[in-house]
Protein backbone atom coordinates (compact mmCIF):
# COMPACT_ATOMS: atom_id res chain seq x y z
CA UNK A 1 0.00 0.00 0.00
CA UNK A 2 1.10 3.29 -0.87
CA UNK A 3 0.45 7.01 0.45
CA UNK A 4 -0.81 9.72 -2.00
CA UNK A 5 -1.46 13.06 -1.14
CA UNK A 6 -4.94 15.01 -2.75
CA UNK A 7 -4.55 18.38 -2.55
CA UNK A 8 -7.42 20.79 -3.34
CA UNK A 9 -6.70 24.12 -4.44
CA UNK A 10 -9.17 27.12 -4.99
CA UNK A 11 -9.16 26.97 -9.16
CA UNK A 12 -12.86 27.09 -9.92
CA UNK A 13 -12.75 24.49 -12.57
CA UNK A 14 -15.63 24.87 -14.74
CA UNK A 15 -17.58 27.20 -12.37
CA UNK A 16 -17.70 31.11 -13.16
CA UNK A 17 -19.03 32.11 -10.48
CA UNK A 18 -16.97 32.63 -6.81
CA UNK A 19 -18.38 29.99 -4.36
CA UNK A 20 -18.75 33.69 -2.55
CA UNK A 21 -21.63 34.11 -4.55
CA UNK A 22 -23.43 30.86 -4.93
CA UNK A 23 -26.42 30.33 -3.51
CA UNK A 24 -26.63 29.07 0.42
CA UNK A 25 -27.67 25.58 -0.56
CA UNK A 26 -25.63 25.00 -3.80
CA UNK A 27 -22.52 25.43 -0.95
CA UNK A 28 -23.96 23.52 1.33
CA UNK A 29 -24.47 20.57 -1.64
CA UNK A 30 -21.07 21.02 -2.24
CA UNK A 31 -19.92 20.47 1.85
CA UNK A 32 -21.99 17.78 1.89
CA UNK A 33 -20.31 16.37 -1.18
CA UNK A 34 -16.85 16.32 0.42
CA UNK A 35 -17.96 15.08 3.59
CA UNK A 36 -19.80 12.02 1.99
CA UNK A 37 -16.77 11.21 0.28
CA UNK A 38 -14.79 11.49 3.65
CA UNK A 39 -16.84 9.14 5.62
CA UNK A 40 -16.69 6.90 2.67
CA UNK A 41 -12.77 6.31 2.72
CA UNK A 42 -12.81 6.54 6.36
CA UNK A 43 -15.74 3.29 6.24
CA UNK A 44 -12.60 1.63 3.89
CA UNK A 45 -10.07 2.59 6.11
CA UNK A 46 -8.21 4.48 2.82
CA UNK A 47 -8.27 7.93 4.74
CA UNK A 48 -5.19 8.52 6.93
CA UNK A 49 -5.49 11.90 7.41
CA UNK A 50 -7.48 15.40 6.02
CA UNK A 51 -7.65 18.90 6.78
CA UNK A 52 -8.62 22.81 5.67
CA UNK A 53 -5.99 25.39 5.77
CA UNK A 54 -6.51 28.81 6.75
CA UNK A 55 -6.30 31.36 4.26
CA UNK A 56 -2.30 32.67 3.07
CA UNK A 57 -3.62 36.08 5.09
CA UNK A 58 -2.79 34.05 8.08
CA UNK A 59 0.50 32.17 6.47
CA UNK A 60 4.11 33.25 7.90
CA UNK A 61 6.97 32.55 6.55
CA UNK A 62 9.96 32.14 8.48
CA UNK A 63 13.86 32.27 7.50
CA UNK A 64 16.72 31.79 10.14
CA UNK A 65 20.58 31.14 9.44
CA UNK A 66 20.58 29.92 12.87
CA UNK A 67 19.59 32.38 15.20
CA UNK A 68 16.86 33.97 15.87
CA UNK A 69 14.05 33.34 13.20
CA UNK A 70 12.55 36.59 11.11
CA UNK A 71 8.84 36.03 10.65
CA UNK A 72 7.41 38.02 7.86
CA UNK A 73 3.73 37.56 6.07
CA UNK A 74 3.35 36.27 2.92
CA UNK A 75 3.12 34.38 0.91
CA UNK A 76 0.43 36.49 -1.53
CA UNK A 77 0.10 34.10 -4.45
CA UNK A 78 -2.76 34.80 -6.41
CA UNK A 79 -6.21 33.34 -4.82
CA UNK A 80 -6.77 30.28 -6.91
CA UNK A 81 -3.20 28.96 -6.51
CA UNK A 82 -4.02 28.95 -2.66
CA UNK A 83 -3.91 25.56 -1.10
CA UNK A 84 -7.12 25.21 0.32
CA UNK A 85 -6.73 21.59 1.92
CA UNK A 86 -5.64 18.20 1.34
CA UNK A 87 -6.20 14.52 2.15
CA UNK A 88 -3.51 11.62 2.62
CA UNK A 89 -5.08 8.20 1.52
CA UNK A 90 -3.35 4.88 1.81
CA UNK A 91 -4.50 2.78 -1.37
CA UNK A 92 -3.28 0.01 -3.08
CA UNK A 93 -2.84 1.42 -5.96
CA UNK A 94 -2.23 4.79 -7.70
CA UNK A 95 -4.99 4.31 -10.01
CA UNK A 96 -7.07 4.62 -6.54
CA UNK A 97 -5.42 7.54 -5.59
CA UNK A 98 -6.51 9.04 -9.32
CA UNK A 99 -10.03 7.93 -9.04
CA UNK A 100 -10.20 9.46 -5.72
CA UNK A 101 -8.94 12.74 -7.23
CA UNK A 102 -11.50 12.41 -9.73
CA UNK A 103 -14.50 12.20 -7.40
CA UNK A 104 -13.15 15.29 -5.84
CA UNK A 105 -12.75 16.93 -8.94
CA UNK A 106 -16.28 16.33 -9.77
CA UNK A 107 -17.52 18.14 -6.46
CA UNK A 108 -21.07 20.13 -6.79
CA UNK A 109 -20.69 23.56 -8.01
CA UNK A 110 -23.36 26.06 -9.11
CA UNK A 111 -26.58 24.47 -10.42
CA UNK A 112 -25.50 20.82 -8.98
CA UNK A 113 -22.77 20.96 -11.96
CA UNK A 114 -19.37 18.98 -11.40
CA UNK A 115 -16.92 21.94 -11.22
CA UNK A 116 -14.03 19.65 -12.93
CA UNK A 117 -11.69 21.49 -10.63
CA UNK A 118 -8.09 20.37 -10.88
CA UNK A 119 -7.02 18.56 -7.98
CA UNK A 120 -3.27 17.07 -6.92
CA UNK A 121 -1.85 13.83 -6.62
CA UNK A 122 1.54 13.04 -5.31
CA UNK A 123 2.83 9.92 -3.98
CA UNK A 124 4.47 10.00 -0.36
CA UNK A 125 7.83 8.87 0.32
CA UNK A 126 8.36 5.69 2.00
CA UNK A 127 11.15 6.47 4.97
CA UNK A 128 13.45 4.47 2.63
CA UNK A 129 12.75 6.72 -0.55
CA UNK A 130 13.50 9.81 1.50
CA UNK A 131 17.14 11.19 0.74
CA UNK A 132 19.51 10.30 3.38
CA UNK A 133 22.77 10.92 1.71
CA UNK A 134 24.79 13.23 -0.97
CA UNK A 135 24.40 10.53 -3.40
CA UNK A 136 20.59 10.24 -2.98
CA UNK A 137 19.74 13.56 -2.94
CA UNK A 138 21.37 14.21 -6.23
CA UNK A 139 18.76 11.08 -7.94
CA UNK A 140 15.90 12.88 -5.88
CA UNK A 141 16.85 15.71 -7.23
CA UNK A 142 16.99 14.94 -10.78
CA UNK A 143 13.73 13.04 -10.70
CA UNK A 144 12.32 16.15 -9.40
CA UNK A 145 13.88 18.39 -12.07
CA UNK A 146 12.52 15.96 -14.65
CA UNK A 147 15.21 14.22 -15.37
CA UNK A 148 15.27 10.31 -15.31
Amino acid sequence: MAKYLIGVDFQPGNADTPMSEWAPEEVQAHLDYYGALMDELVARGELVGSTILTGPDLAKIVRSSGGAPVVTDGPFQEFKEWLAGFQIVEVDSEERAIEIAARLSAVPGPGGVPLAQPIHVRQVMDDDDVPSDADSMDDFLRTAEGVR
